[in-house]
């Protein structure tokens, strides 16, 4: 498989080398008027995926693909890639060492790791100085690198929830939030020509906006709520390349925002999201995506790592 846009088929194969390992995370439809909308909302609950987020599926992939040296993977993470390389190599025999950004580093997301079998390296500096370090140890020890989302394998495995999806739902239009792009990568790959895909990131992790409004060369210092999810400094160039050509459109939310899709989730399903995760909800409950008449509305719940009761806090 080379670095481009992954096909359908692709996605198959990666479908195939995965399925054995993942959950089929199941669905959920939610009556109209439950959000205080005016239509009803079809969810994906991928973060009860088995490591609570999407991110397993990529990780698996990367590594039932490749070679994996005696010195194990290596990977850069916020917390949610983190946990499922650490699953996956755990589950395969394999070492694996997660370097992490002190700046959005979230204690419940450090544990996790850690309890699935990873070294933790936390670094200094931004989100760009700990993918140098993570690189520079890949280099020096030869271990396998797992990029979050920039190589085509990790594509193809997040692009099987996508798959799930068009087998489980009858929608028009997904609802995805965007970090580094591997999952609406993965996403827009499957879904191109079939499901209209719509970006949501937060005013503070806005990877694809600012991508789309002055090219791919950008380094985004992620903030906010939403950070230690979504948390990129740019698009991954072949996620760049994808979202160019496959997703329709974006829009932004405020941190209040995710705040209050989150308290709504709560109040209506009794389900927890991540930020990250309630961020593409919030697109629907603020207001920022505004669907047409019948329009059949679907949102990606991507990930649950999160304190309990994290959007029962004031915001700052």
């Amino acid at each position: 498989m080379s670095e481009s846009i992954p096909t359908r088929d692709d996605i198959r194969a990666a479908y195939g080398r995965i399925k054995p390992y993942i959950r089929r995370t199941p669905v959920l439809s939610v009556e109209a008027d439950a959000f205080d909308l005016p239509f009803e909302t079809h969810f994906k609950l991928e973060h009860t995926q088995v490591t609570g987020s999407f991110k397993f599926r990529g990780a698996l992939n990367n590594m039932l693909s490749r070679d994996v040296p005696k010195a194990g993977v290596v990977a850069a993470s916020g917390g949610n890639h983190g946990a499922g390389v650490a699953f996956a190599a755990t589950k395969l025999g394999h070492k694996s060492v997660i370097f992490v950004p002190k700046m959005i580093a979230k204690e419940e997301k450090l544990r996790r790791m850690r309890q699935f079998g990873a070294e933790v390296i936390l670094t200094e500096g931004n989100v760009a100085d700990c993918m140098n370090e993570y690189t520079a140890y890949s280099n020096e020890t030869g271990a396998l690198a797992i990029h979050p989302y920039d190589t085509a394998a990790t594509l193809c495995g997040q692009g099987t929830a996508a798959l799930e999806i068009e087998e489980q739902l009858d929608i028009d239009t997904l609802l995805v939030a965007v970090g580094g792009g591997g999952l609406i990568g993965g996403i827009a790959s499957w879904c191109a020509g079939h499901t209209k895909v719509v970006a949501v990131e937060t005013h503070t992790t806005n990877t694809y906006s600012l991508s789309m409004e002055v090219g791919p060369d950008i380094n985004v210092t992620p903030s906010g709520i939403s950070a230690g999810s979504l948390g990129g400094p740019a698009l991954g160039k072949l996620s760049y390349e994808v979202a160019k050509a496959h997703v329709a459109s974006g829009v932004l939310v405020s941190d209040d925002d995710v705040f209050d899709a989150q308290r709504r989730l709560w109040d209506t399903t009794r389900l927890i999201a991540e930020p990250g995760g309630a961020t593409a909800l919030a697109a629907l409950t603020s207001g920022a995506y505004v669907p047409e008449k019948d329009e059949r509305m679907g949102v990606l719940l991507c990930g649950g790592n999160a304190e309990s009761d994290w959007f029962v806090e004031p915001t700052t």
